[in-house]
Protein backbone atom coordinates (compact mmCIF):
# COMPACT_ATOMS: atom_id res chain seq x y z
CA UNK A 1 0.00 0.00 0.00
CA UNK A 2 1.07 3.56 -1.17
CA UNK A 3 1.72 5.91 1.65
CA UNK A 4 -0.07 9.37 1.15
CA UNK A 5 2.68 11.70 -0.73
CA UNK A 6 2.62 15.13 -1.60
CA UNK A 7 3.13 15.94 -5.28
CA UNK A 8 3.75 19.91 -6.28
CA UNK A 9 4.04 20.77 -10.26
CA UNK A 10 7.58 22.61 -11.23
CA UNK A 11 5.88 25.83 -13.37
CA UNK A 12 9.49 26.68 -15.61
CA UNK A 13 8.41 23.33 -17.22
CA UNK A 14 4.50 22.86 -16.85
CA UNK A 15 2.38 25.24 -18.04
CA UNK A 16 4.46 27.51 -19.78
CA UNK A 17 2.34 28.14 -22.55
CA UNK A 18 1.02 30.94 -20.10
CA UNK A 19 2.90 33.90 -18.96
CA UNK A 20 4.76 33.68 -15.72
CA UNK A 21 2.26 35.41 -13.23
CA UNK A 22 -0.31 32.94 -15.02
CA UNK A 23 0.98 29.65 -14.02
CA UNK A 24 0.21 29.59 -10.18
CA UNK A 25 -3.68 29.94 -10.96
CA UNK A 26 -3.40 27.10 -13.80
CA UNK A 27 -1.63 24.84 -11.38
CA UNK A 28 -4.21 25.44 -8.61
CA UNK A 29 -6.99 24.85 -11.04
CA UNK A 30 -5.57 21.44 -11.51
CA UNK A 31 -6.00 20.94 -7.77
CA UNK A 32 -2.50 21.94 -6.62
CA UNK A 33 -1.65 23.65 -3.94
CA UNK A 34 2.63 23.88 -4.14
CA UNK A 35 4.60 24.75 -6.66
CA UNK A 36 8.33 25.22 -7.65
CA UNK A 37 10.25 27.13 -10.15
CA UNK A 38 13.89 27.54 -11.44
CA UNK A 39 15.10 30.91 -11.75
CA UNK A 40 12.03 32.09 -13.54
CA UNK A 41 14.78 35.20 -15.01
CA UNK A 42 17.54 33.25 -16.99
CA UNK A 43 19.07 36.60 -17.86
CA UNK A 44 18.91 38.83 -15.02
CA UNK A 45 20.49 37.65 -10.88
CA UNK A 46 18.52 41.21 -9.68
CA UNK A 47 15.15 41.27 -11.50
CA UNK A 48 13.21 44.63 -10.47
CA UNK A 49 11.47 44.57 -7.04
CA UNK A 50 7.95 44.88 -9.19
CA UNK A 51 8.49 41.95 -11.47
CA UNK A 52 9.59 39.82 -7.51
CA UNK A 53 6.48 41.52 -6.36
CA UNK A 54 4.41 40.51 -9.35
CA UNK A 55 5.34 36.81 -8.71
CA UNK A 56 4.79 36.67 -5.49
CA UNK A 57 1.30 38.29 -6.00
CA UNK A 58 0.43 35.69 -8.33
CA UNK A 59 1.12 32.63 -5.72
CA UNK A 60 -0.56 34.79 -2.87
CA UNK A 61 -3.68 35.08 -5.17
CA UNK A 62 -3.86 31.11 -6.33
CA UNK A 63 -3.44 30.17 -2.89
CA UNK A 64 0.06 28.10 -4.09
CA UNK A 65 3.22 27.67 -2.00
CA UNK A 66 6.43 27.50 -3.48
CA UNK A 67 8.01 25.28 -1.92
CA UNK A 68 11.55 25.07 -3.69
CA UNK A 69 12.98 27.47 -6.33
CA UNK A 70 16.41 27.75 -7.97
CA UNK A 71 19.17 30.37 -7.44
CA UNK A 72 20.20 32.00 -10.61
CA UNK A 73 21.40 29.12 -13.01
CA UNK A 74 22.20 30.90 -16.47
CA UNK A 75 20.30 30.09 -19.20
CA UNK A 76 17.86 27.59 -18.11
CA UNK A 77 16.70 25.84 -20.55
CA UNK A 78 19.54 26.37 -22.61
CA UNK A 79 23.21 25.83 -22.68
CA UNK A 80 23.95 26.83 -18.90
CA UNK A 81 23.94 24.26 -15.92
CA UNK A 82 24.82 26.87 -13.17
CA UNK A 83 26.90 29.51 -12.34
CA UNK A 84 28.81 29.16 -8.85
CA UNK A 85 31.67 27.07 -10.14
CA UNK A 86 32.16 29.45 -13.47
CA UNK A 87 35.00 31.94 -12.94
CA UNK A 88 34.40 35.62 -13.46
CA UNK A 89 31.13 37.01 -14.13
CA UNK A 90 28.62 33.77 -13.98
CA UNK A 91 30.10 33.76 -10.64
CA UNK A 92 29.59 37.10 -9.61
CA UNK A 93 26.05 37.60 -11.44
CA UNK A 94 25.54 34.15 -8.82
CA UNK A 95 26.39 35.60 -5.99
CA UNK A 96 24.28 38.66 -6.74
CA UNK A 97 21.26 36.70 -6.86
CA UNK A 98 21.79 34.96 -3.56
CA UNK A 99 20.29 37.14 -1.10
CA UNK A 100 17.84 37.93 -4.30
CA UNK A 101 16.55 34.48 -3.78
CA UNK A 102 16.89 34.21 -0.19
CA UNK A 103 14.78 37.18 0.15
CA UNK A 104 12.07 36.41 -2.50
CA UNK A 105 12.18 32.93 -0.90
CA UNK A 106 11.32 34.09 2.70
CA UNK A 107 8.96 35.94 1.47
CA UNK A 108 6.77 33.46 0.57
CA UNK A 109 7.78 30.71 2.80
CA UNK A 110 9.50 28.61 0.56
CA UNK A 111 12.13 26.27 2.37
CA UNK A 112 14.68 24.65 -0.20
CA UNK A 113 16.61 26.69 -2.52
CA UNK A 114 18.16 24.78 -5.26
CA UNK A 115 21.95 25.77 -6.45
CA UNK A 116 23.29 24.34 -9.89
CA UNK A 117 27.11 23.41 -9.94
CA UNK A 118 27.58 24.98 -13.18
CA UNK A 119 29.63 23.23 -16.43
CA UNK A 120 33.78 22.89 -16.61
CA UNK A 121 35.08 25.53 -18.49
CA UNK A 122 37.89 25.14 -20.90
CA UNK A 123 41.47 26.05 -19.62
CA UNK A 124 40.28 25.84 -16.12
CA UNK A 125 41.59 23.74 -13.63
CA UNK A 126 38.73 21.03 -12.51
CA UNK A 127 40.22 21.89 -8.72
CA UNK A 128 40.24 25.64 -9.15
CA UNK A 129 36.24 25.77 -10.27
CA UNK A 130 35.68 23.49 -7.37
CA UNK A 131 37.39 25.60 -4.64
CA UNK A 132 35.53 28.43 -6.16
CA UNK A 133 32.18 26.27 -5.86
CA UNK A 134 32.72 25.33 -2.54
CA UNK A 135 32.97 28.91 -1.49
CA UNK A 136 30.02 30.16 -3.38
CA UNK A 137 28.07 27.10 -1.86
CA UNK A 138 29.23 27.40 1.70
CA UNK A 139 28.19 31.31 0.96
CA UNK A 140 24.52 30.45 -0.78
CA UNK A 141 24.22 27.72 2.72
CA UNK A 142 24.73 30.30 5.15
CA UNK A 143 21.91 32.60 3.10
CA UNK A 144 19.39 29.85 2.92
CA UNK A 145 20.20 29.04 6.65
CA UNK A 146 19.49 32.82 7.44
CA UNK A 147 16.10 32.65 5.92
CA UNK A 148 15.03 29.22 7.59
CA UNK A 149 15.86 27.37 4.56
CA UNK A 150 17.93 24.08 3.00
CA UNK A 151 20.23 24.23 0.24
CA UNK A 152 19.68 21.56 -2.67
CA UNK A 153 22.60 20.21 -4.88
CA UNK A 154 21.57 17.71 -7.25
CA UNK A 155 23.30 15.53 -10.06
CA UNK A 156 22.52 15.48 -13.82
CA UNK A 157 22.62 13.50 -16.52
CA UNK A 158 25.75 13.26 -18.68
CA UNK A 159 23.88 12.65 -21.98
CA UNK A 160 22.30 16.05 -22.01
CA UNK A 161 24.73 18.09 -19.97
CA UNK A 162 28.05 16.07 -20.50
CA UNK A 163 30.34 19.22 -19.30
CA UNK A 164 28.50 19.37 -15.66
CA UNK A 165 30.66 17.34 -13.28
CA UNK A 166 27.82 15.95 -10.66
CA UNK A 167 26.84 13.42 -13.28
CA UNK A 168 26.18 10.96 -10.53
CA UNK A 169 23.91 10.79 -7.13
CA UNK A 170 27.22 9.45 -5.32
CA UNK A 171 29.22 13.06 -6.28
CA UNK A 172 26.16 15.23 -5.65
CA UNK A 173 26.22 13.56 -1.73
CA UNK A 174 30.26 13.96 -1.74
CA UNK A 175 29.31 17.94 -2.61
CA UNK A 176 26.78 18.38 0.10
CA UNK A 177 29.21 16.97 2.83
CA UNK A 178 31.90 19.23 1.68
CA UNK A 179 29.45 22.18 1.82
CA UNK A 180 28.51 21.28 5.43
CA UNK A 181 31.89 20.83 7.15
CA UNK A 182 32.71 24.04 5.44
CA UNK A 183 29.96 25.97 7.43
CA UNK A 184 28.91 23.55 10.01
CA UNK A 185 25.35 24.66 9.66
CA UNK A 186 24.24 21.04 8.30
CA UNK A 187 21.61 22.39 6.07
CA UNK A 188 22.84 20.98 2.54
CA UNK A 189 20.85 18.07 1.19
CA UNK A 190 20.68 15.91 -1.99
CA UNK A 191 17.96 16.93 -4.69
CA UNK A 192 17.13 13.39 -6.14
CA UNK A 193 16.15 13.93 -9.71
CA UNK A 194 15.22 10.18 -10.39
CA UNK A 195 15.00 11.43 -14.37
CA UNK A 196 18.65 12.36 -13.69
CA UNK A 197 19.65 8.83 -12.75
CA UNK A 198 17.89 6.92 -14.58
CA UNK A 199 19.13 9.01 -17.96
CA UNK A 200 22.52 8.55 -17.01
CA UNK A 201 22.14 5.07 -17.12
CA UNK A 202 21.80 4.13 -13.87
CA UNK A 203 19.45 2.30 -11.62
CA UNK A 204 16.56 4.76 -10.12
CA UNK A 205 15.81 2.42 -7.72
CA UNK A 206 18.87 1.38 -6.19
CA UNK A 207 19.51 5.69 -6.06
CA UNK A 208 16.36 5.80 -3.84
CA UNK A 209 17.41 2.75 -1.38
CA UNK A 210 20.78 4.69 -1.20
CA UNK A 211 20.11 8.05 -1.25
CA UNK A 212 16.40 8.79 -0.41
CA UNK A 213 17.74 9.53 3.19
CA UNK A 214 19.87 12.22 2.26
CA UNK A 215 17.28 13.90 -0.03
CA UNK A 216 15.64 17.58 0.79
CA UNK A 217 13.37 17.28 -2.29
CA UNK A 218 12.91 14.74 -5.19
CA UNK A 219 11.68 15.47 -8.79
CA UNK A 220 10.27 12.63 -11.37
CA UNK A 221 10.04 12.45 -14.89
CA UNK A 222 9.48 9.17 -17.16
CA UNK A 223 12.49 8.00 -19.57
CA UNK A 224 12.79 8.16 -22.63
CA UNK A 225 11.55 11.75 -23.66
CA UNK A 226 11.03 13.20 -20.04
CA UNK A 227 6.74 13.16 -20.25
CA UNK A 228 4.87 12.28 -17.30
CA UNK A 229 4.87 8.98 -15.73
CA UNK A 230 3.83 6.39 -17.90
CA UNK A 231 4.49 7.77 -21.00
CA UNK A 232 8.31 5.81 -20.47
CA UNK A 233 9.69 2.79 -19.29
CA UNK A 234 10.13 4.23 -15.32
CA UNK A 235 7.83 1.90 -12.88
CA UNK A 236 6.68 4.72 -10.45
CA UNK A 237 4.89 2.77 -8.23
CA UNK A 238 7.94 0.82 -7.07
CA UNK A 239 9.71 4.48 -6.61
CA UNK A 240 7.30 5.65 -4.54
CA UNK A 241 6.67 2.62 -2.69
CA UNK A 242 10.92 2.46 -1.85
CA UNK A 243 10.79 5.83 -0.92
CA UNK A 244 8.20 5.28 1.61
CA UNK A 245 10.19 2.96 2.60
CA UNK A 246 13.21 5.00 3.09
CA UNK A 247 11.35 7.45 5.25
CA UNK A 248 11.36 10.19 2.72
CA UNK A 249 8.10 12.21 3.48
CA UNK A 250 8.84 15.44 1.34
CA UNK A 251 7.08 16.64 -1.73
CA UNK A 252 8.09 15.01 -5.35
CA UNK A 253 8.27 17.64 -7.70
CA UNK A 254 6.65 16.91 -10.94
CA UNK A 255 9.46 17.83 -13.74
CA UNK A 256 8.00 16.74 -16.90
CA UNK A 257 7.07 18.18 -20.64
CA UNK A 258 3.36 17.73 -21.33
CA UNK A 259 2.37 17.71 -24.79
CA UNK A 260 -1.48 19.66 -23.62
CA UNK A 261 -1.78 22.18 -21.68
CA UNK A 262 -3.39 22.38 -18.04
CA UNK A 263 -4.54 19.23 -16.11
CA UNK A 264 -4.59 16.63 -18.94
CA UNK A 265 -1.21 16.55 -18.20
CA UNK A 266 -1.98 14.99 -14.72
CA UNK A 267 -4.30 11.87 -15.44
CA UNK A 268 -1.79 9.52 -14.15
CA UNK A 269 -2.08 11.21 -10.87
CA UNK A 270 -5.77 9.07 -10.28
CA UNK A 271 -3.66 5.74 -9.68
CA UNK A 272 -1.45 7.44 -6.66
Amino acid sequence: MLGLRRFDVNLSILFTDLPLTARPAAAAAAGFTEVELWWPWPEDPEPPEAELAALRDALSAAGTRLIALNFYAGRLPGPDRGALSVPGEESARFRANVDVAAGFAESVGCRALNALYGNRVDGVAPGAQDALALENLAYAARAADRVGAILLIEALNAVESPRYPLTDVASAVEVVDRVDAATGLGNARLLLDLYHVAMGGSDPRDAVDRYARRAGHVQIADVPGRGAPGTGGLDFADLFSRLDGAGYGGPVGLEYRADGPGADAFGWLAEF
